[in-house]
């Protein structure tokens, strides 16, 4: 079901509660306000219920896997446990595997390390970096960059032709996003995944930006793989997911070597203590897991994919609708701002929105919104650089830093200002930001700042 049907549909709830919601932040023209977090498409504010559960187990916390006491046994059945709960948020098959690794960034490169010898990757330029840049890590893989589309069908035809003119022919993968870290907006996955599967390629899915905002259903979808971050799925701690097809995973070498992954080693001699080791790897999730796992962090996925399915998605998907359509027409409002979009002002999308605005570099602007209105967002490039320079219309060699612009303030920056919520997010947030966009436009800044480190800050 589309975004759109899902808002018509269902009843909006309220916003999830979040840590964090009530921390109060100094402003430089004096006094405190509560925080704004506007800044999720980096690390979502964790769930109080995941924090909770966290809390809750923590005493109980012991080794994994073959420990005999109590806790070992406890947390190895947590463990587990959690598994299947992300299995089924994702709708994963029944043959599919759910491996946990330290973010979507490390669950991509883990893939590119288990693809078949001399396979061909096919990815979009507007890809993040964690989906761009992985499969140049292999010498034996070729990879196809796409040009950005500007239309979703525009997409599905741009891939249809990549994989119809490739030789020789063999195994293939195509990498998408769900949803951009940059604009937010919905990527066709079930059409670009029936292309893909239509000339023998398969597909892995980025979901780090969609996965919060949004159900993922790996069988619906029909993609091979899924990869997404706790961290933005408002769970703490550094663990994230790879989740599908099990046959490349099992035949690829562990992607660490070590304990955990392998089931039996035994010494192998020859000579005067020549030799080696002969090595029994798994074939579970385990093969790509070894050293003793993140527990905390796997339960808190766990904790919260469940928070979320009770939450109701439906509910959430169309509270967010109505953030996003308050920000769009807030903006809307002040011409000096330029909101940035590949498919165009009417493509669905989730809460994440990029812009421009005339006359401010977006690190002036965003130290603005942050030191004179308690408001936190980012500005730079996104780890999406050929995306967004494509957006702004500047030249792939011109300067600029992901997170780090290099002109000072007044002066024009290859970077943009990008605001994102999303279950968490109260409305007093997105009004107080829709206006203060509009204030500092009007009036301009109450502070003088400076670049400190490639950044600007308050003076």
């Amino acid at each position: 079901m589309s975004v759109s049907a899902v808002a018509a549909d269902r009843a909006v709830c309220a916003p999830l509660p979040v840590l964090g919601r009530d921390v109060r932040v100094p402003l430089v023209t004096g006094g405190e306000v509560d925080y704004a977090a506007l800044d999720y498409a980096a690390s979502a504010p964790a769930l109080q219920r995941v924090w909770d559960d966290v809390a809750a187990y923590a005493p109980y916390y012991g080794s994994v896997h073959r420990g005999a006491g109590y806790l070992s046994q406890l947390s190895t059945d947590l463990f587990e446990n959690s598994r299947r709960t992300i299995g089924a948020f994702l709708g994963c098959r029944p043959d599919d595997q759910v491996v946990f690794t330290r973010s979507t960034t490390d669950s991509l490169n883990l893939l590119a390390a288990a693809l078949p010898q001399h396979t061909r990757v096919f990815v979009f330029e507007t890809e993040h970096h964690a989906s761009l840049l992985p499969w140049e890590q292999r010498a034996d893989l070729a990879v196809t960059y796409l040009d950005a589309p500007r239309t979703p069908q525009q997409a599905v035809d741009t891939l249809e032709r990549a994989l119809a003119g490739r030789e020789p022919y063999g195994p293939a993968l195509v990498c998408v996003t769900g949803a951009s870290n940059v604009t937010g907006e919905l990527w066709p996955v079930k059409e670009l995944a029936a292309a893909a599967h239509a000339h023998g390629a398969r597909i892995v899915l980025d979901a780090a930006q969609l996965a919060p905002h949004h159900p993922v259903d790996i069988a619906e979808l029909d993609v091979d793989w899924v990869a997404f971050s706790g961290h933005k799925l408002y769970a703490p701690f550094g663990t994230g997911v790879l989740a599908g097809r099990a046959d490349w995973l099992q035949q690829a070498a562990p992607y660490l070597a070590g304990g955990g992954a392998s089931r039996k080693v035994s010494r192998r001699v020859s000579g005067e203590g020549a030799g080696g080791v002969d090595v029994e790897w798994h074939t579970t999730a385990a093969r790509h897991e070894a050293g003793s796992p993140n527990v905390i962090g796997a339960y808190a996925i766990a904790s919260a994919c469940q928070a979320l399915t009770e939450a109701g998605f439906e509910g959430l998907v169309a509270r967010e609708q109505e953030l996003i359509a308050r920000v769009r027409a807030g903006l809307a409002e002040v011409p000096e701002v330029t909101v940035l979009s590949l498919f165009g002002d009417d493509a669905p999308r989730v809460g994440v929105l990029s812009f421009v605005v005339e006359g401010w570099n977006s690190s002036h602007f965003a130290a603005a919104l942050s030191a004179e209105y308690g408001i936190g967002v980012r500005d730079g490039l996104f780890c999406a650089h050929p995306l967004v320079r494509t957006l702004l219309g500047s030249e792939p060699q011109d300067p600029g830093e992901c997170g780090a612009p290099e002109a000072a303030p007044g002066e024009r920056s290859l970077n943009a200002i990008r605001v994102s919520f999303g279950a968490g997010t109260p409305d007093e947030h997105i009004d107080r930001f829709v206006d203060a966009v509009r204030e500092l436009v009007t009036n301009g800044a109450r502070w003088n700042y400076r670049t400190e480190d490639g950044r600007c800050v308050p003076a």
